[in-house]
């Protein structure tokens, strides 16, 4: 008997392109791409990139609105049932909008072509290898970021904003003590009117000049500078505080157990300077952190330390815990770091992490100790006292002045409900030699 075959199934082609294209326009362009603009009834992107197609692209040309990112969705359903191409700069799944675009349609919904990146052709002007060169971007985000990316030796590409970004960075560096770093700013990259200014970020006084740019810079250090490395552990003089500081080897012992990986986000309660929650972003540049304080004066010291230390995005909260905490995200950890005898705070600060999330407080008063006492006692994990002690002048000699010790609780929350956790039984006593 014979068996008719079943006819083909030929996938439907996205309705939505994705080019990228440069500054080299139309001309750079391969035929793929070129027969994806030719052939679109609707034409979106920057009036600039639009304004790189020839007349044979005939379709509709719509500019995006601003801000961009909340009208995608909107613009998209405006013009459903058409064949529709989207201009991106360069590479539109690199800091472009083809996340924007997979988070509203998915990846099935799109066809992308990507151009080679401003970062590549950067890389092939100054002969770095890409993969040894770190890229911030400063498009829609804070000059200040780029300060957690500042160490002796690296090379750094930066996004530029507009043309007035170079004249921001170099500022930047020489408030830093990076002013000796070299600087070149490559214009219009892979255009006809590509073009590199260069200097050094202190003796940078070059006017603005094309918008279209990236920042190449060799990061070199002044002699005096404060070295801040890439773990946690800064020097306490990283930061601006009236007293109120996790201080440096207790903050590093502090984030070890905390144990943030990338994406995660932190409530650091009780402040005071924000030097936890701020080395919690550090170690990451997707990590989160959202601090309490409820002093105003602190408040505007966490602030201006996350700015200073390259972290503007920490999230500040002035108020009271646990009072303040409602309707904040879930966070993947908790420190608390003051306030432990407010009552309320810790089963408000428990009951709201997730299975596996992790709760690490510290204390040097008694009555706080005790309260971490018991809340070992039920829920485990790892009650330990760390004691700094640092060498000082006495008279001629050299003698031990010891700090204050800290009562430190670690906890991981486990995939159990409440009642398993509180019928768990207490360890037994050591007894005998034990002791």
């Amino acid at each position: 008997m014979s068996v008719t075959p079943e006819p083909a199934v030929h996938p439907v082609p996205p309705a939505v392109s994705v080019v990228g294209i440069g500054a080299d326009g139309w001309a750079g362009l391969p035929e793929t791409a070129r027969s994806e603009l030719i052939g679109a009834q609707v034409l979106i992107g920057g009036e600039r990139q639009l304004g790189l197609l020839p007349p044979e692209c005939a379709g509709r040309r719509v500019a995006w609105p601003s801000p961009l990112r909340p009208a995608v969705p909107g613009l998209l359903a405006a013009h459903a049932g058409s064949r529709i191409a989207v201009l991106a700069s360069g590479d539109p799944m690199f800091y472009g909008i083809g996340r924007a675009l997979t988070e509203v349609l998915g990846s099935a919904g799109l066809r992308i072509l990507p151009h080679p990146s401003s970062v590549s052709y950067a890389c092939a002007r100054v002969g770095w290898p890409l993969e040894d060169t770190e890229v911030v971007t400063l498009v829609g985000r804070p000059p200040a970021r780029l300060a957690a990316a500042l160490h002796e030796g690296r090379r750094l590409l930066v996004l530029s904003a507009d043309a007035t970004t170079p004249g921001v960075v170099a500022a930047l560096l020489r408030e830093h003590g990076f002013g000796p770093s070299r600087m070149r700013v490559l214009e219009q990259l892979g255009g006809e009117n590509e073009a590199c200014a260069e200097g050094t970020a202190d003796a940078w006084t070059r006017p603005p000049g094309d918008p279209l740019n990236v920042i190449a810079i060799e990061c070199l250090s002044a002699p005096d500078v404060l070295r801040l490395g890439a773990v946690p552990g800064l020097p306490d003089q990283a930061y601006a505080h009236d007293g109120q500081l996790t201080k440096r080897h207790v903050r590093a012992a502090t984030l070890g157990v905390l144990a943030p990986a990338p994406g995660e986000l932190l409530w650091d309660i009780g402040g005071g300077s924000g030097s936890v929650a701020i080395e919690w972003m550090r170690t990451h540049p997707s990590c989160r952190a959202i601090t309490v304080e409820h002093d105003p004066v602190r408040a505007q010291r966490i602030t201006d330390n996350a700015d200073r230390l390259g972290v503007p995005g920490l999230r500040v909260v002035t108020g009271r815990a646990p009072d303040c905490l409602n309707g904040l995200p879930t966070p993947d950890a908790v420190f608390i770091g003051g306030g432990l005898t407010a009552p309320g705070l810790l089963d408000a600060c428990w009951e709201v992490l997730p299975a596996g999330g992790r709760l690490v407080a510290n204390t040097v008063t008694l009555e706080s100790e005790a309260l971490l006492a018991g809340r070992y006692r039920r829920h485990g994990g790892d009650l330990v006292r760390l004691a700094v002690a640092h060498a000082v002048p006495v008279g001629g000699f050299t003698g031990w002045r010891q700090a204050m010790p800290v009562t430190q609780w670690s906890v991981r929350k486990p995939s159990i409900g409440p009642a398993a956790e509180s019928s768990a039984e207490a360890p037994a006593e050591p007894s005998g030699d034990d002791r």
